[in-house]
């Protein structure tokens, strides 16, 4: 019986990834050089704001998977190691931006995974640009990284970023950056994550004296709801955090956030879009936000020191997955995304029930994953 299931879920997550595999190759062919943020009736390119500007790193970084997916001999792996150059090569510009704060989401899934595959320092000398540069928004008064919104604001998103800096930290021996990017997650720890393991999107505090005044969210349904993706940050990002440091709080936090994720999420593993918004808008899911949770789960069961704990998760990651791929791709005739059922920005009314390149992306790592362990 076991040795079926596993063949089963084999076979139904290599279809979901070929499936993702046939859309980026679709997407690339139909809109060349652009890279998208979140469909509008299911097709990528439209007229619409942004919001905020982080997302160039989540098509390149799918075509990186599919060309480690692949290996060199794959039928298109000389396809996908063009076009992932192509598209990463002008995120460099991005690590000496003073504006920008999220380059983990930027250079992990890019330079990172390029370096990963050819070791050449001149990679790495961008991911560590990158961590420098965020190190720089680091608030002395407070004790944290600032938002993009500014400088007293705190997100919990931040903590994608904060895995970049202790990487950057690791490769330079800069015990100055360390400290810094440990006593940011030290304190979204203290100011963002509640004691049932839900969190905050974000925290203000008092610029001139570094006292914390509240949680407050954008994204959320309140400032003292649990917006699902938020949460799905705070488990991949702390996590991440943990990966680097072996803080032993890091991994607790990651751990808390994760068992709330699986104690408020329905049978199927495919959350609310915010687990305490009214039931009426508690019916829109989000599918982004499972498949970051997905890849979080895949990155716990790897380093929870239990293995009872580590299993639990692994089948916990599976089970999201197998959601994703039975109910929720995008095979609508037309649909030009990966995942169908992501949200966006559920109050400004963008990228709502569509496809999102965060949900693709980080889909396709989860089942990257998955495959290379089933």
């Amino acid at each position: 019986m076991i040795h079926f299931e596993l063949e089963s879920d084999r076979e139904l997550l290599s279809s979901a990834m070929a499936f993702a595999q046939n859309q980026v190759r679709n997407l690339v062919a139909k809109h060349p050089d652009y890279t998208p943020i979140y469909t509008k009736a299911g097709k990528w390119k439209h007229e619409g704001p942004k919001w905020t500007d982080w997302c160039d790193g989540f098509l390149p970084g799918m075509m990186w998977i599919f060309r480690r997916y692949e290996g060199s001999r794959g039928r298109d792996s000389r396809l996908w190691l063009e076009n992932a150059i192509k598209y990463t090569e002008p995120l460099a510009k991005m690590a000496e931006d003073p504006d920008q704060h999220d380059l983990g989401f930027i250079l992990f899934p890019t330079y990172y995974r390029w370096y990963r595959l050819t070791g050449d320092r001149r990679l790495n000398d961008i991911l560590i640009q990158g961590g420098k540069r965020l190190g720089t928004h680091f608030q002395e008064r407070g004790q944290y990284l600032r938002s993009f919104v500014g400088e007293n604001s705190l997100f919990i998103n931040f903590m994608m970023n904060v895995g970049l800096v202790l990487y950057a930290a690791r490769e330079t021996g800069d015990k100055n950056l360390r400290e810094i990017a440990l006593r940011h997650a030290l304190t979204t720890r203290r100011c963002l994550v509640r004691g049932d393991g839900s969190v905050a999107h974000e925290g203000l505090f008092d610029t001139n004296t570094g006292e914390f005044q509240r949680q407050t969210t954008h994204q959320g349904y309140r400032g003292d709801s649990c917006w699902a993706r938020g949460l799905g940050w705070g488990m991949y990002g702390f996590a991440l955090a943990y990966e680097y440091s072996r803080d032993p709080h890091f991994l607790e936090t990651a751990g808390a956030c994760a068992d709330y994720y699986i104690s408020k999420s329905p049978a199927d593993g495919v959350p609310p879009w915010d687990f305490r918004a009214p039931s009426e808008s508690r019916k829109q899911q989000d599918t982004s936000a499972a498949a970051v949770a997905a890849s979080s789960f895949l990155r716990l069961c790897r380093i929870v020191p239990d293995p009872v704990k580590g299993h639990f998760y692994w089948t916990t990651a599976i089970r999201i997955l197998r959601s994703l791929c039975e109910k929720h791709l995008g095979v609508d005739d037309g649909w030009e995304g990966v995942l169908k059922g992501g949200v966006y920005h559920y109050h400004k009314g963008l990228g709502v029930n569509e496809s999102c390149m965060w949900g693709d992306y980080y889909f396709v790592e989860a089942l990257e994953q998955a495959l290379r362990n089933l």
